[in-house]
């Protein structure tokens, strides 16, 4: 439960970003740029529904296609209206809980009424879809048209059903006992009072281990009430008003729920207002009453509240766009929004322990959100990342691991390192901290250490695997023998690599606390990634050389080498999941992979026989068609020309992918957009910055807008970046020149500093490579030697 200290902070909290709120003028709407739809179709997964800012309540109609978020735009079926999702995820659909379901049944009869999914299902009419922060609205093909907004943990529901039907003309209103994985345990409703739906179920997450209790409470104005009851699969009945239903058995899903059927508003609007829990029904009750209270319920109110909490947040962002097109300033806007969504905000809905901390919940994954998304709320929202590691760490104090994963109160399946490591050390050498709770630095370095040295008995959902290895190898091995915990027994080498790095992250922090000697030794094995190179490894492609020499490859227990084909797990030559062809790297290739050594990337360009060839790999990585740009360990390589001195390649890759690969349409998202990270790569990039999160770097390229202001919501000072020459046809994409703060700047790089201080950086741009950021002076830091 959350202490009233913790409210108070909230208050606070909502105060200040408030008060630091920059405009770009008197009339300038962010929201206004928002399109929620960008990803809703070819995998993008993202949510298009109403939420606010990391909400709890996420509330949009779910569909029988593309339905991992909930809705897609991919002309499918209707099924339901429910209040919980998470976004951007991939794999099986998340959360979906308890939807509801309007409908007329024939001749006004119960038993004419479609329950079952199949049965209900209905299109939606495609021109009819509107979408805004915090808004939601369709047709569905019946003619009832369904209207969606939210607060915090409840969401707000119009329906308004057609003029006339031959039909009938008594609304029926159904809620479903179950989710969009179909993964209910068990569950119960019981309807009372004056038509008051309450009940629970138990589902398993989509990506994670151990089940989770989900609780409702859904209240209905604007009818009269003329019955209600219960159903179970395709019957129901007036009596009993409650009911208890488990899985099935058999692999038959029993499907059940509750109805309740309206005499006809004057109006056609019947209103929905469904709470949210983790804790129990009461509370689910609870917070639908405090959120959304009153006789008659404030659609039009709610609804400028959650907008206002989104132009709070967008406003810490300004551009003057130098004439760029509404496509590119809607896609830079929509990206930063969708960096908001997750992790949600389920402070005071926590059951699994006691605490005044703040408690976020829906990372999924670290894996995916260290890289760019929790950078890019250091930047604009460092108030609330602040409470997201706070969360990290107190899920450390009690549970006695940092998550890798987790979502819906469970654990998620970890995919590489321990990456919350990277994410504590991101947020140590940035400095972050808020005037409302400070991180307590010596528990980070605890935890850090813990994953380190210790490791748990069941490592696919927290810590490391194969230390024992790790420790006497100084690798991990394929086909590990590791009797200490268990996992999935896959992905030496990429997990070689992250642990190498998780490793570094440990060192930088304990360097920071003045710990000497724990930074040596974890300095010392950050530098375990060399142990896996093969220096006469060769790569071929359809039977033709690649005539590059020298990858990672496999190492087993005694030292012999494996063989993993270089290209394999590539979009050349096929997927590699936990789960589905795991190989011994996660999700992309040994090609894709061989540049994951953020910290030492000096290094491996003397590894790769200097500047000239680690560039031609980095070329023939993003011209072969190895790398996918839709997941997220090809993020770092469109930036890492900086270190060999060619900043202006990894501009040329930005503006190749942008907009690209990353644009304003529904289908404008490469991958699925993992909880934001997808966003949070289109947001640095049009910005011309990216991070090398763990480090304090940030890379410079071309911006896409003559003019970007970022106001520190702690300190309210204003960063701002221009760009001198700029050119709306983005001929001129190489910086020529640079200044800050008035100073001649030549790094091709900066610090968080930046941020935090105000500091404005001009950069000139022409059509051709200059010689800016090109001396070795000028490249990001990193380790060199051997």
């Amino acid at each position: 439960m959350a202490s009233p200290a913790f409210v108070l902070i909230a208050c606070f909290l909502h105060l200040a970003v408030s008060q630091n709120t920059t405009y770009q003028n008197s009339t300038f709407d962010p929201i206004s740029y928002v399109n929620q739809l960008i990803g809703t179709d070819n995998g993008g997964n993202v949510f298009a529904g109403a939420t606010q800012p990391y909400g709890m309540a996420k509330a949009v109609a779910d569909v029988d296609g593309q339905n991992t978020a909930g809705f897609s735009t991919d002309s499918s079926n209707v099924t339901g209206f429910s209040h919980m999702h998470d976004s951007g995820t991939g794999g099986n659909p998340s959360l979906g809980n308890f939807p509801l379901f309007p409908q007329i049944c024939p001749g006004d009869d119960v038993d004419n009424c479609n329950f079952q999914i199949a049965a209900r299902k209905v299109p939606y009419v495609a021109s009819s879809v509107r979408a805004t922060p915090g808004y939601f609205a369709l047709n569905l093909s019946t003619g009832i048209a369904a209207e969606m907004t939210v607060t915090e943990h409840a969401a707000l529901y119009h329906f308004t059903f057609p003029t006339s039907n031959s039909n009938g003309t008594s609304p029926l209103i159904l809620l479903d006992l179950t989710d969009l994985y179909a993964s209910r345990q068990n569950a119960s409703i019981s309807i009372v009072g004056d038509g008051r739906m309450k009940g629970n179920g138990t589902f398993i997450p989509s990506f994670g281990s151990g089940s989770f209790v989900s609780y409702f409470c859904a209240d209905f104005q604007g009818a009269t009430i003329k019955d209600s009851g219960i159903w179970v699969n395709s019957r129901a009945g007036s009596e009993p008003k409650e009911i208890f239903v488990t899985r099935g058995i058999n692999l038959f899903y029993i499907e059940a729920g509750g109805w309740l059927q309206f005499e006809r508003p004057a109006n056609r609007v019947v209103s929905a207002r469904v709470g949210v829990s983790f804790i129990s029904s009461d509370q689910a009750c609870s917070n639908a009453e405090n959120e959304i209270s009153g006789d008659e319920w404030d659609f039009a109110g709610i609804k400028k509240s959650a907008e206002d909490a989104w132009r709070q947040k967008l406003n810490v962002v300004s551009i003057d766009a130098g004439g760029a097109s509404q496509d590119l300033q809607t896609n830079f806007y929509s990206a930063i929004y969708r960096t908001m969504m997750s992790p949600q905000n389920y402070t005071g809905e926590n059951p699994l322990w006691q605490s005044s901390e703040p408690y976020f919940d829906s990372f999924y994954c670290i894996w995916d959100a260290f890289r760019s998304q929790l950078p890019f709320l250091t930047i604009v929202d460092p108030i609330t990342l602040t409470g997201m590691v706070r969360s990290l760490l107190d899920t450390y104090k009690h549970l006695g691991w940092l998550p890798d994963c987790r979502m819906s109160l469970c654990k998620g399946f970890t995919q590489g390192g321990s990456n919350a490591d990277v994410v504590l050390a991101d947020a140590y050498v940035k400095n972050l901290t808020s005037p409302y709770g400070a991180i307590d630095w010596e528990l980070a370095y605890e935890a850090v250490l813990n994953d380190a040295e210790n490791e748990p008995l069941d490592w696919s959902v927290e810590g490391r695997g194969g230390l024992q290895s790790w420790k006497r190898l100084n690798y991990i091995p394929a086909l590990d023998y590791d009797y200490l915990g268990f996992g999935t027994n896959s992905r030496s080498i990429s997990r070689t690599l992250e642990y190498s790095y998780d490793d570094f992250c440990l060192a930088t922090i304990a360097k920071g606390l003045g710990k000497d000697d724990a930074y040596t030794k974890y300095l010392s094995r950050s530098t375990n990634w060399n142990n896996l190179w093969k220096s006469d490894t060769t790569s071929s492609i359809n039977g033709v050389d690649t005539g590059f020499t020298g990858f990672f490859q496999p190492k087993y227990l005694n030292g012999t080498w494996g063989y993993q084909d270089p290209i394999l797990c590539s979009p050349l030559d096929g997927f590699c999941s936990l789960t589905s062809n795991p190989q011994e790297t996660f999700e992309d290739s040994i090609w894709e992979y061989q540049f994951y050594v953020p910290h030492a990337i000096p290094q491996l360009v003397e590894l790769f026989g200097g500047a000239d060839s680690f560039l031609s790999r980095l070329d023939f990585l993003h011209t072969s068609g190895l790398t996918d740009i839709g997941n997220e360990p090809s993020f770092l390589t469109a930036f890492l020309p900086h270190y060999a001195g060619r900043p202006a390649l990894s501009s040329e890759l930005v503006h190749k992918y942008i907009p690209g690969y990353f644009n304003d349409t529904t289908t404008g998202l490469p991958g699925n957009d993992d909880t934001g990270a997808m966003a949070s790569f289109t947001a640095f990039c049009m910005m011309g910055l990216f991070p090398n999160p763990g480090q304090n770097i940030y890379f410079i390229t071309a911006p896409f807008f003559a003019s970007i202001a970022i106001t520190s919501p702690i300190t309210g000072k204003t960063a701002t970046i221009k760009t001198s020459n700029f050119d709306n046809t983005y001929t001129n994409i190489y910086v020529q020149d640079a200044t800050l703060d008035g100073e001649s700047y030549t790094k091709n790089w900066l610090d968080h500093s930046f941020f935090t201080e105000g500091k404005t950086l001009v950069l000139t741009v022409g059509g051709q490579e200059g010689s800016w950021g090109t001396k070795a002076e000028d490249a990001p830091p990193g380790m060199t030697g051997s």
